[in-house]
């Protein structure tokens, strides 16, 4: 698959850029506990009032659906939509988080839906149907993604469990950068999320990431008023100018880029990324959500930046 503008935002939107992945995490593991079945309604999340716990919750958003299992709620859900690829056992439909149809989400007779757009005006739609819906759109900080799960939490009944996930990730974040080697210059990168060169600056979510390791991103200057909402197009004269200490692929699946492939471009040997070798592969689902496994985005940002002479 191509990554034209138009579709990489709209992936983007919905953090699904690609199909497949998974990864070990801690912090994704669902917690065992009380709360979902001692949690007290009617709860209110922001305007969303829900006087008894949702049984039957449809999910348009990978990142919401990997929230959702993660805080134990996943026997609640009951259609997820068809890029929502984990955890496996999620119960993946022919429902669409790019072109949301709200008679198609109607027939599910869901009692919640989550979202993570609001495409096709799918919010009205769905209010006008009386369906009641949680909107969870792209986080672009940590502190949305905790947000968003303890929300969750709240929602599903399952309070104690979202706090225990918000707390993991939290601690295992900490322990990720609490030993990072100092250097005396910080070093760079180029965050590939297609081979058009499309990349995200420090200024999204994922960029946030690699600014909390204490590297520079090469593609802020190409963005440097916002303009492109984060996610501007470098040409290939300006990545080899700017000779990034390292290369990051997030088109690993979608595009089937890899070390070989970057290292066979014309004019890039000379980069210091491909020279040393710090060119690093990334699992695409993981590196276009905010759900829990963004621990394991992180850990490899990390590893890759250890690898890397102080």
């Amino acid at each position: 698959m191509r990554r034209t503008p138009r579709i990489l935002a709209a992936l983007l939107a919905t953090a699904a850029l690609a199909l497949g992945g998974c990864a070990d995490s801690t912090a994704e593991q669902p917690t065992t506990g009380a709360s979902g079945s001692t949690a007290s309604y009617p709860v209110t999340v922001g305007s969303l009032t829900l006087d008894k716990r949702p049984e039957k919750i449809v999910v348009l958003g990978p990142s919401a659906t990997e929230m959702l299992f993660a805080i134990g709620a996943g026997q609640q859900v009951t259609a997820v939509d068809d890029n929502s690829n984990h955890p496996a056992e999620a119960p993946k439909s022919e429902l669409s988080a790019f072109t949301p149809n709200a008679e198609a989400i109607a027939a599910k007779q869901p009692d919640l839906v989550v979202l993570t757009n609001d495409l096709n005006k799918i919010a009205d739609q769905l209010g006008q149907l009386k369906i009641p819906f949680y909107l969870a759109p792209a986080a672009t900080t940590l502190d949305d993604s905790y947000r968003q799960i303890t929300d969750l939490g709240t929602l599903t009944g399952h309070p104690d469990e979202a706090a225990d996930v918000v707390q993991r990730m939290k601690d295992d974040i900490a322990k990720l950068t609490a030993d990072l080697p100092q250097r005396a210059k910080k070093l760079t990168y180029f965050y590939e999320l297609g081979p058009e060169y499309y990349s995200a600056t420090s200024k999204t979510f994922v960029g946030s990431l690699f600014t909390l390791v204490g590297l520079e991103n090469i593609a802020d200057p190409a963005d440097a008023d916002g303009a492109k909402g984060g996610y501007p197009q470098l040409s290939e004269e300006a990545i080899i100018q700017a000779n990034p200490d390292l290369v990051f692929l997030a088109d690993t699946k979608c595009c089937q880029q890899s070390a070989d492939t970057v290292k066979a471009r014309k004019g890039w040997a000379g980069v210091t990324a491909v020279k040393n070798n710090q060119i690093v592969a990334l699992d695409d689902d993981i590196a276009s959500r905010w759900g829990p496994r963004v621990v394991d985005l992180l850990r490899a940002i990390v590893d890759a930046v250890a690898k890397v002479p102080a």
